[in-house]
């Protein structure tokens, strides 16, 4: 078993929490989603992240327009629509019962006597 697999399988798990997170603060460009997930050791595989962004879109959870640029062509913005909104709230109360459920695994109270 290799522990770098395992390090970006977990990461992995979490990506799309992340990218949905990115997004929730307004409109987005894709480029400044992979410099955000790169500097948090979020997005290890550059190739990941616009298959993703297709599938959110895909389902419902994005929407997308093109900006005109200055210096080269049309950027594309993303943001959530309401039901990516929706979808986003779901899975902070799952972060939240996850993160408590790990940490209690890691850190386990002693038995109250």
């Amino acid at each position: 078993m290799d522990i770098e697999n395992t390090k970006v399988q977990m990461r992995k798990g979490i990506l799309e929490f992340c990218i949905l997170q990115i997004i929730s603060r307004g409109e987005v460009y894709a480029s400044t989603m992979l410099t955000e997930l790169t500097s948090a050791q979020i997005m290890v595989v550059e190739g990941t992240l616009y298959p993703l962004l297709t599938r959110l879109k895909n389902a419902g959870f994005l929407d997308y327009k093109w900006v005109e640029s200055v210096s080269g062509p049309p950027r594309k913005y993303y943001v959530l629509t309401e039901k990516g909104t929706t979808f986003l709230a779901e899975l902070h109360g799952t972060w939240d019962d996850l993160h408590a459920s790990v940490s209690q695994i890691i850190h386990p109270q002693p038995p109250q006597a």
